[in-house]
Parts: C-alpha cells; structure tokens; sequence
C-alpha cells in the first residue's frame, strides 16, 4: 500500500545556491514521513535548531530523541525556548523546514548519527485540527561553502522601516548594561529598593546607569498589569528620580493572567482568554507559571485581546513613564493542556510571534524570552535563565552561536553569575527560576561571593570568569552588584569595563548595520571567519567579534591555561601585545584569573 506520495522541484538562485523542494504528504493517518540525514565526520557537521540539554557544538556532538520541535524547558523538554527550523552543515547544505509542517526533530538518537525530520500530529503541540494529513515540507540548498551559503539564506533588509529612536535603542543596549531586579518574594520589590539600588549603581563611579529590568512583581498579581499600590504609592515621583539619575525603567509582563489578579473577572467577560478545548461555553482553560497556580491565557488570536491589552499597556506608560516592556511568555508546555484559540495556529509557537507583534505595535518592548521567528527590532531576545555554575558558564557560547545561526542577530545574555543558585550540584542549568528550590539572586541585597565560606574562592572565580566572557558578548546584564563581591571583582569589573568601552562597544555598533542588513550576528563562530578550515568546524569555547577580535575565556575551575585556535590572518595577542599568526593552535596558553584571551585581527598586509 502506498504510503506517501513525493514532490521533488529544484531551483537554481542567485549567488550559486541550488535548492530543492521535498515534500512527503502521508497518504494515511498510519503514516507520518521520516527523512534523516547524515552527519559526523565524513558527512559533515550540523549546526542550528534551538537550545538543547548540554548545547552540544556540533549538534551531532549531543542527543536529542524524536520530539514535537516546539519551546519548552531544557531538562524537562527537548528543546529551550529559543528556535529556528534551519540547519547548516559544513559540507555547504542547509535545511530550511516550512513553518507548517508538523515538525518533529531527532539527532544522534540510538547514536545513529543522523539529523532526523518527521511529520506527525499529536495531542497537544500539532493537534489535526482539519482532516489533513501530515506534511513534511522542507527545501535543501547547497553552496560552494557554509559562509557562502549561510550569508545567501539570510532574510535581508529585515527593518527597512527602523526608526532612529529603535536605532538609539539597540545601541543604549548594546552600551549601557540591563540592572535586573527580580527578588524570589513579591514584597522585596518596592520603591526604596529601586532607589537604594540605583544609588549604589551610581556609587560605582565607573559604570554608565542604563536599564533597570522589573521582574513581574511590580503588580500585586500577575496579570494585573497595574501596579501594586502598596507597594508603590509614589511610584510616579520614584520613576521621576530614578529618570533624572540617567536610567531607563522595564518592566516584565507576561501573556498569563492570575485567577486572583482583578483583570481575571474582567478578561472572562471579555471572552479574550484561550478556551478550554471541546467545551461549548467559553470557559477559560487554565494553566501554571512560575509562582502562579492557576492563570489563564490571553487569546491574542481573539480580535477583541489586541485592543484590550494595548489599552492597559499604553495606560501604564502615560501613567508612570515606563521606557519599555520585556515579555515573558514561557513556553509551549506553558499553554493550558487542552487549549483552543479563536483562530487555528498549526504551531501553538505562534501564539508568541503575535504577542510580541501586538504589544511592540503600540508600547515600546526591549526583549523577549522566547521567540520561534526573528522579532521586529529593535527587540532582544534573551537566553534563557541559568544557574549559577560553571556548566552554566559552558552553555553560553555555544548556545550564543546556535540563536545566532538561526537567525537572532540580538541577544540578551543572562546575568553575570547565573540566575539562581542549586547548592553544589552540576545540574547543567537544568532547573528553571521557577522552581521552588532554587535559591534566587536577590540583587541589591545578596552578598553571594561573601556568605559562601568554604567555596568563597570557588565562587569569586565563577563570577570573574563570568564578568571576564560576559564583557565581549552584546548586553552585560547584572543580578548583583560587583562590589556585592570583594575588592578583586570590583577591580576586575571596572578593568573590563575600560576594555568594553575603548574595544568592543565601537565594534558592536559598527557591526549593527550590517546585522540589521543581513542578519548576519554579531557573536560568530569562527567558521565564519574561514570556512575552508575544517578545524574551524569544531571549536565550541571560542567566538569571534564581527570579523576582528577573537575571545577564548576561561570555562573551567581551577584553569589558568587552555588550547587557544586562531583562524587564518594575523591576530594580535590582547595580554601580551605581541603578533601571532593565525590557522594554528596556540598551546598552553597561560591567562591569570584576571585576564580573558582575546586577538584582535591586524591588516593583511602586517608583517612580524
């Protein structure tokens, strides 16, 4: 019996890409289409999807079993809360997977050595909400090489219609460091920790004011999106002070309504929540998230919700002068588990796409938590929460190059030192923010470095390390103050900020144009310096800075030397100023607690 029946087209594009169309409609609910792919050595390496459990670099490097390939969280889920349906291989092919298709994705599973696609629908991620069957649609597209082909399959000239105060925005970003306060209790967030907070942050001396990002505990429940009058009766003359001292003030909103927040009542008789599936009446369906035990859902499908949320929205900001929003919206598995929206998504990940689209339409927005397609800028987008060990600290360049490769030029990393603490244990950074044994940073007031005792060095080289990788990525983002440590880190932090600031912000925003052309990103593997370099393919703790400076941090406890690789060209050395020439490996290379490895790329023409 025949199973599926193959469409096969190809198409020849500019720039020498050579593409090809398959598609695999399943003839029967029996049958869900599989393609898989080769990869390793002889076949090639695989880069792209999302994060993963361990952010394997190359993906075949890591194990993902076959699973719906929607947002979730890493360690109870697949997949993160960051994706794109692209794949790279350095061979010169890329795959690029219809947004309709019921996407399931497996790699290495059995330790096959495979990437693997399939179409299926299930009971919650792809429900048949239609008597199709599955489809796997897909386009592969080969290039003499994976520079080549991967600057060709960029979307470009994404923001044709960039304003010059979302331009300001990026680049405020880019140079001015996010302050997060985002306490583990509701009543540690009033206006004198605001004010205390921001006047130690001027007390430094040395660090520009920037943005203070709110965690949702600005309302008394999430969802109310106004603010907790007894918590912040004056909150107007408190914003008014915090804006006179140079900062920016962002909150966190969130697309879930608590039971107990004023606006529930409010939203059921609207009929703007996501409804409960099968049910005749609108009756809500009702979910979890983070410290919330019952909230529903905002239907953004619903007509009626856009409106609504923009007005409360814009209330709040000619209210009190809020400068921007960061939207938290979890993940899929964060969706009622019988949901129903007024209009069919066949990805419930859209739900995220429309969110973001319908609050930056009327309200400023500064980052977002998850995203499965490229926001409008100028919008960050954030990675995802981490604890405070050094697994932790290795996730980060490898998931930096992942969302880059998928297309998110603009990241926003977590802060410097982790979200949130987990004792001793290396748990890879598996434990959300929300879990109530985790023991979150509490900002302003934690003394983290100091109250460790036995592990005080252990976790004063954490946070160096740290500082040391977070100053050459796009946005420093801190949950303490450095002088919440000891003399070293605040010396180190302001040594780094020095550096930042003569090397690296000039940089950036020379880089941002051409990101904003492109969507080339600003934090790149070195493949795309030299992809004829196959040694290149395999680096997972470098990066590199545009095309001219090189970083190789320190990962590890107790290290003060590693194997450094330098792509083709002449690099000179950030520690020791001399020259070195590059398509070799630099062993042993010696860097002290307070030094980070980076080179930075001279003219072609130098000799030494």
């Amino acid at each position: 019996m025949q199973k599926a029946r193959l469409y096969l087209s190809h198409e020849e594009r500019p720039e020498g890409l050579n593409c090809y169309t398959v598609e695999w409609s399943s003839l029967t609910d029996k049958y869900n289409p599989v393609d898989c792919y080769e990869d390793g050595e002889q076949y090639g390496h695989w880069y792209g999807g999302g994060r993963t459990l361990g952010m394997a670099w190359p993906v075949q490097l890591g194990t993902v079993e076959m699973s719906p390939f929607v947002t979730g969280h890493v360690g109870r889920h697949r997949w993160g809360s960051v994706l794109g349906r692209y794949f790279i291989n350095s061979k010169g092919v890329a795959i690029t997977v219809h947004p309709n298709t019921p996407l399931h994705v497996s790699i290495n599973a059995g330790r096959d050595n495979r990437l693997c696609l399939k179409a299926s629908h299930d009971e919650f991620a792809y429900r048949r909400t239609t008597v199709g069957l599955p489809v796997l649609n897909y386009t592969v597209c080969t290039a003499r090489n994976m520079k080549t082909l991967h600057a060709a399959l960029s979307e470009k000239m994404l923001w044709d219609g960039l304003k010059a105060s979302d331009t300001e925005i990026i680049n405020s970003l880019l140079t001015e460091p996010v302050w997060q306060l985002a306490p583990s209790r509701r009543e540690l967030l009033n206006e004198s920790t605001m004010v205390n907070y921001t006047e130690d942050i001027i007390a430094l001396g040395f660090i520009k004011q920037g943005h203070v990002l709110l965690n949702e505990f600005w309302q008394a429940e999430m969802g109310d999106f106004s603010l907790d009058q007894k918590r912040f009766p004056t909150m107007k003359e408190t914003i008014n002070i915090i804006h006179r001292r140079g900062f920016r003030i962002v909150v966190t909103i969130q697309p879930f309504i608590s039971t107990e927040s004023s606006n529930f009542a409010n939203a059921v008789r609207e009929g703007i929540l996501v409804r409960q599936f099968g049910s005749e009446h609108n009756v809500p369906a009702l979910t979890r998230y983070k410290t919330v035990q019952s909230a529903g859902m905002l239907d953004i499908t619903n007509k009626n919700c856009g409106p609504w949320l923009q007005r409360q929205l814009k209330d709040l900001v000619q209210k009190y002068q809020f400068d921007a929003f960061y939207l938290d919206m979890g993940s899929a598995y964060d969706l009622p588990r019988h949901y129903m929206f007024a209009e069919n998504l066949t990805n419930p990940d859209y739900y995220k796409s429309l969110f973001t689209q319908t609050v930056s339409d009327s309200v400023n927005v500064f980052g977002v938590s998850s995203a499965i397609s490229r926001p409008p800028a100028p919008i960050f987008v954030s990675l995802l929460s981490l604890a405070s060990t050094w697994d932790s600290l290795q996730v980060i360049i490898p998931t930096m190059l992942t969302y880059g490769i998928v297309g998110y030029p603009f990241l926003l990393p977590g802060p410097v030192g982790g979200d949130f603490q987990v004792g001793n244990v290396s748990l890879h950074a598996l434990i959300p923010p929300d879990n109530p044994s985790s023991e979150l940073l509490e900002s302003q007031s934690l003394k983290e470095c100091r109250q460790r005792g036995q592990h005080y060095n252990e976790s004063r080289e954490l946070v160096m390390r740290w500082m040391q990788l977070a100053t050459f990525l796009p946005v420093i983002r801190y949950a303490r103050l450095p002088s919440d440590c000891d003399p070293q880190v605040l010396q180190l932090t302001k040594n780094l900020t020095s550096l930042r600031q003569q090397i690296i912000n000039p940089l950036l925003k020379r880089y941002v144009q051409e990101a904003l052309e492109t969507a080339v990103p600003l934090i790149r593997p070195l493949w795309m310096l030299d992809p004829s370099d196959t040694t290149c393919y395999i680096v997972k703790d470098e990066f590199s800075v545009g095309e001219e400076v090189i970083v190789a941090p320190i990962l590890r406890p107790g290290a003060t030397e590693r194997e450094v690789y330098l792509p083709a060209g002449v690099w000179k050395d950030g520690i020791e100023g001399s020259l070195r020439k590059g398509s070799r490996w630099i062993h042993n290379y010696k860097i002290p607690l307070d030094k980070i490895a980076y080179f930075v790329k001279m003219p072609n023409n130098t000799r030494f």
